[in-house]
């Protein structure tokens, strides 16, 4: 009985490795190239951040000295040697290293019946933090900063006095400095941890993970597993797989190849497979919204001539219904097919186009039911954030599935209904593929400069990156509204001027 669970368990074992790593149909890497572009946004949030850093206040004794030191606001910050690298295994690594941060704050000094009040200025220098941030897939399968470590310590700090009694100040700064030191150093790390784990997080809320395309499909862009991360790159897998809005639930197996990116010379890439493009059009097929009709008036006159004047004519030039409206329904007979090739991009159509005749006030009358099989051209292309696509037509043939003789008859309408095909029916496709589809990128972020290479079995976008909001804009928008507790703590009570009080 074990050796029978073991064999069996060896035999599954292929199929159970296969779908805990199943191909992505959107893979996106960020190169380091890209990552010096969000140090450069990233360090100006820092320094916003740690402009807020709240210390509690400071007072003590020292024989009849009593002190008080409040209201300290950091006034400027000096992050010049500060790097984000990639990092196996911990993924993004924040190092800023010999760092200045200027500070304000209020002193107020009782020493026997003599009573100072007044301002400080201090500089504390040598700062050195470090911070390592784990990236990591949640279960909605969206990105986000899983953990952060932090370190934090300040080498040397200044304070200077002025007033009546600097020379008191002078010798109790011993006291004053290294309190103050020692609070600072303890709040930059919590600051750092509350930007990236909460208001970060946030940020990537907005990266589109399962979201409605249109009113009849949508797209999982949920990820695969967490993040692989090298010295050089970032790479994210991504399902890329579209659903009808009718059958959200429906899973299409990828068998398509698996894109891989090689190159890092672009900020950043995305690789789109053929299963991608193929479970969009799976979808619309599903949603049955492949099909066009056109009736009457909206028949090329030239071709409803044509038709009338072949043997579909003859057939019924004795009925009086010949002279009624035309109906040409094209529909689509299975889900189309996408092929990616170094050469190019092509999807395959297979169809058929009913030519009835509709009287008024009577059933329709066929003419015929032919099958059609097209090739159509696709160029696609990234406009801001969205991938969009433009079809145009290379190949057509029909024939018909009932008689030779009626498919030898079609073949005078070949060039006929191909051009109805490039000036009635492409401009319809194509004003549907006109929107596109997001990638996902967070918002404030787009491309510029993309170019599209083709592979066999997938296409690459490389482009690089551009802020059109800043972090701090984004964040501020989707900012999570605090609780009325945080409210009673966020400002310190004003602290008192009364001797007394000290």
């Amino acid at each position: 009985m074990a050796a029978g669970s073991c064999l069996l368990l060896l035999l599954l074992l292929p199929s159970l490795v296969t779908a805990s790593h199943s191909p992505p149909g959107c893979k996106i890497r960020i190169t380091s190239k890209g990552l010096d572009l969000v140090k450069q946004e990233g360090l100006r949030f820092v320094e916003q951040e740690l402009h807020n850093i709240t210390v509690s206040d400071l007072h003590g004794n020292e024989g009849q000295f009593q002190y008080n030191i409040s209201q300290v606001k950091v006034t400027d910050l000096q992050l010049a040697f500060s790097d984000l690298n990639f990092q196996p295994q911990q993924h993004l690594v924040f190092n800023i290293n010999n760092a200045s941060i200027s500070l304000r704050f209020r002193r107020q000094l009782l020493y026997w019946f003599f009573y100072d009040i007044g301002s400080i200025n201090a500089s504390a220098d040598g700062v050195h933090i470090y911070a390592v941030l784990r990236l990591a897939k949640d279960e909605a399968g969206r990105l986000k900063i899983s953990n952060m470590t932090c370190n934090a310590s300040i080498a040397r700090m200044h304070a200077g006095f002025s007033g009546t009694l600097r020379k008191v100040y002078e010798f109790l700064s011993t006291f004053i400095v290294t309190g103050m030191r020692f609070l600072l150093s303890q709040q930059i790390c919590p600051s750092l941890e509350h930007a990236s784990l909460v208001l970060l997080n946030s940020l990537l809320d907005t990266v589109p993970v399962r979201n409605y395309v249109d009113e009849h499909i949508g797209i999982d862009y949920s990820l695969l597993r967490d993040p692989s991360v090298s010295t050089d790159t970032l790479d994210l897998d991504f399902k890329g797989m579209f659903f009808p809005r009718l059958r959200e639930d429906q899973e299409l197996a990828n068998h398509a190849v698996e894109p891989v990116i090689k190159e890092t010379e672009r900020m950043v890439y995305v690789a789109f497979s053929e299963y991608f493009f193929d479970s969009a059009m799976h979808s619309y097929f599903q949603a049955g919204v492949l099909t066009i009709e056109l009736q009457g008036e909206k028949v090329p006159k030239d071709l409803e001539v044509l038709l009338r004047a072949t043997f579909f004519g003859t057939i019924f030039m004795l009925s009086p219904s010949v002279d009624a409206p035309l109906r040409l329904v094209l529909q689509v007979s299975a889900p189309p097919r996408c092929t990616i090739k170094p050469s190019g991009t092509s999807v395959s159509v297979s169809a058929f186009l009913n030519i009835s005749l509709v009287p008024p006030d009577r059933p329709p009358v066929q003419l015929s039911s032919m099958a059609m099989e097209t090739k159509l051209s696709a160029k696609v292309f990234l406009q801001g954030k969205a991938l969009r696509v433009q079809l145009d037509l290379r190949r057509f043939r029909i024939y018909s599935k009932q008689s030779a003789l009626e498919s030898l008859a079609l073949f005078s309408l070949q060039t006929p209904l191909k051009t109805l095909l490039q000036l009635t029916i492409m401009p319809i496709i194509n004003e549907r593929t006109r929107k596109g589809v997001q990638i996902p990128l967070p918002e404030g972020m787009d491309f510029t400069r993309e170019v599209v290479t083709n592979h066999a079995g997938f296409l690459t976008v490389g482009a690089d990156l551009h802020f059109s909001k800043g972090l701090r804009e984004v964040i501020e928008k989707y900012r999570p509204v605090p609780t009325a507790a945080a409210y009673s703590t966020s400002w310190p009570a004003e602290p008192s001027l009364d001797p007394s009080s000290l």
